[in-house]
């Protein structure tokens, strides 16, 4: 009887609560239209349920037999469980350094990879190599991986692995599995703080400011401008090894909406373009780095050496040293060699009377007379000349003048049109890029609101 007064109450307090949650403004309306009328009278509110103090207390007593000690000792000692981790190696790294940050703590397993020269080389003094470790609840090492890319297709697989009295070291050959990763983002300082924010590959990145750098002005970005990119991924054991193409992109900003695809007739080189099928294909690329920030752009600056307020003719990428370069568009090597403050620098001429300079190289890897490709890697960041520290200086020049690399940006490049044969089978990849993109939009809504 009296689980059905309190069920009662709970049942009557509930629906009160979701009126004045759901009609505020109406129920305050009613009641200052009670008290305005009663004039000042006093007014009590009656309690609907029994009194709390009459309502009887009931006391429920059990047996409970609790097991032996010894039985749940025993319990203990036999229950396992297994634990996983993953790290990055360090250039750095020494056996204990890395299974530490494996939650490893076993004396056997660090021996054993300090004394088998396969896991020696592939794990210590090798910077950038994933690894995981599957550990015991006793932090001992029960089987560890690490894979790496080397040169050429697939990847590498060294596993070293306990074999009850010691460990066993074994090399493997696999190949990666491709697969797309669909990510978004909004603009609050700068594009690449933006891709950083959303786990964007800075390769990826740099793909992004390559496809729109003839529609988007990157160093005038506003605060909420918005992107989102489908890109190919290569894994290993379902973990991502590197990135690919970028398969398509939209970017918003200042209320322009861009967006590109790759798309790729057969027997003919691919390219991007907008979705009614113009070409996106521009004569130069968007920066001769990949993966770099600019630090100093085409305008006024104090001179860092001779501490003078002069025109920066060029754009300055930092870049650690040996960072490659790229040509930024098809030509001929006009001149590689040395050149006072610029150090090592290579000229590349391009046509209509335009070349472009890489200077500060530490290495350059073609010669004079030599043709180029966009993209074609031709030297590495270096500090060469007068150079505070490593970074690629980077110039456009016009009949011998220095150019705003903005406006040479938007020049476009020679690319035919879609063939008529090609049109459905894009039309069908369009209309799905769009769909892709819109689900990305999505989210960055709902993560704005």
């Amino acid at each position: 009887m009296i689980d059905r007064f309190l069920a009662a109450e709970e049942l009557f307090a509930s629906r009160v609560a979701y009126t004045f949650r759901t009609y505020p403004r109406q129920i305050t309306a009613v009641i200052a239209a009670v008290l305005m009328s009663a004039g000042g009278g006093a007014f009590a509110v009656a309690s609907l349920g029994p009194d709390a103090a009459k309502i009887p207390v009931k006391q429920v007593l059990e047996t409970v037999t609790p097991l032996a000690v010894s039985t749940q000792t025993d319990a203990l000692d036999a229950f396992s469980f297994t634990l996983f981790r993953s790290e990055t190696t360090r250039s750095s790294d020494t056996a204990e350094a890395l299974l530490g940050r494996l939650g490893v703590s076993d004396p056997a397993a660090s021996a054993y990879i300090r004394g088998n020269a396969e896991a020696r080389s592939a794990l210590l003094s090798r910077a950038g190599r994933t690894v995981t470790a599957e550990v015991t609840h006793e932090d001992r090492l029960k089987k560890l991986s690490a894979r790496w890319i080397p040169d050429g297709d697939g990847f590498k697989r060294l596993v070293v692995e306990s074999a009850g009295v010691g460990f066993i070291v074994r090399s493997e050959a696999d190949t990666l599995t491709a697969g797309t990763r669909l990510a978004s983002g909004v603009v609050r300082t700068s594009l690449f703080a933006a891709t950083d924010d959303a786990n964007i590959p800075d390769a990826v990145a740099s793909q992004l400011a390559d496809v729109f750098a003839g529609d988007v002005d990157f160093r005038q970005l506003r605060k909420g401008d918005r992107f989102a990119v489908v890109y190919e991924t290569f894994e290993a054991d379902g973990q991502s090894m590197r990135s690919g193409r970028i398969l398509a992109a939209e970017f918003e900003s200042g209320g322009n909406i861009h967006q590109a695809l790759w798309f790729q007739e057969p027997g003919r080189k691919g390219g991007y373009f907008r979705p009614n099928g113009d070409s996106l294909r521009h004569a130069f690329l968007s920066s001769p780095v990949e993966f770099s920030r600019i630090s100093s752009g085409f305008a006024m600056r104090m001179h860092p050496i001779l501490n003078t307020w002069r025109q920066h003719n060029g754009i300055d990428f930092a870049a650690p040293s040996g960072t490659a370069v790229r040509a930024v568009g098809d030509g001929v090597v006009e001149f590689a060699g040395q050149q006072s403050g610029y150090g090592n620098i290579i000229i590349v001429k391009h046509r209509n009377d335009l070349s472009t300079v890489y200077a500060h190289l530490s290495r350059m890897d073609v010669k004079v007379g030599q043709s180029v490709a966009q993209s074609q890697f031709i030297g590495a960041v270096g500090s060469t000349g007068w150079a505070t520290g490593p970074h690629l200086h980077f110039e456009y020049r016009v009949n011998g003048e220095y150019t705003d690399p903005a406006v040479i940006a938007k020049q476009d490049g020679d690319m035919t049109p879609i063939a008529a044969a090609s049109r459905p089978a894009f039309e069908k990849l369009a209309v799905a890029t769009r769909t892709e993109l819109a689900a990305a939009f999505s989210v960055v809504q709902a993560s704005a609101d």
